[in-house]
């Protein structure tokens, strides 16, 4: 009997061990993948969708907006009471340049809540394409989000890159925890979308 549970223990650990090299080596790729540039600075877009979460990205978003890169500006997961020229304020904008084309969405609490309320504000705009602004950090989720939500709209990524976040993260311990972190929320957004597949619209 005390040979059985020795050998079920070493194989248990043995399987520790490998699902924890699998892990590890899928957080490399996962960092290794983040963007280091913005690919497509210059394609116009129908809107620009900005994902709060840092003030870096707001001020690409305004940004972007007053270079005419696309009509509107969408800014997702606002916190209520947040008005438009409290954020141009923030983000040190001239409020004529911009504020006639932006539109704050106060649903979203999460990723998932992003892309839905974005897809929602997509279908009754009639757009078709967004220039999407977050993190780097983030991005890749995001994309696998919006997609999911609105596998019909071309997304072109956008990130932005905090000075907070260091390129060699493994050496900063709040660096490698945030992106340890979002590694696992996006491993867990994969298996949900593998288990429950989006249904696309006929």
């Amino acid at each position: 009997m005390r040979r059985r549970r020795g050998g079920g223990l070493k194989l248990l650990m043995g399987a520790a061990a490998v699902a924890f090299v699998a892990w590890a080596a899928g957080l490399l790729w996962f960092a290794a993948a983040m963007p280091e540039v913005v690919e497509d600075d210059d394609s116009p877009t129908d809107a620009i969708v900005v994902l709060t979460g840092g003030s870096e990205r707001l001020s690409a978003g305004f940004h972007l907006l007053a270079s005419q890169r696309a009509r509107k500006l969408f800014v997702s997961g606002v916190y209520h009471g947040v008005e438009v020229a409290e954020l141009l304020s923030l983000s040190r904008q001239t409020p004529d340049e911009v504020e006639c084309c932006i539109v704050l969405g106060y649903s979203a609490d999460n990723t998932v809540g992003n892309a839905l309320e974005t897809a929602e504000w997509m279908a009754r705009e009639g757009f078709s394409s967004l220039r999407l602004v977050t993190a780097q950090y983030h991005m890749r989720r995001s994309l696998l989000e919006f997609d999911a939500a609105m596998p019909e709209v071309r997304v072109i990524p956008h990130p932005v890159f905090p000075e907070s976040v260091k390129q060699d993260w493994w050496r900063w311990p709040g660096t490698a925890s945030l992106i340890a972190t979002e590694y696992n929320k996006y491993l867990v957004a994969r298996l949900r979308h593998l288990a429950d597949p989006p249904r696309k619209s006929l």
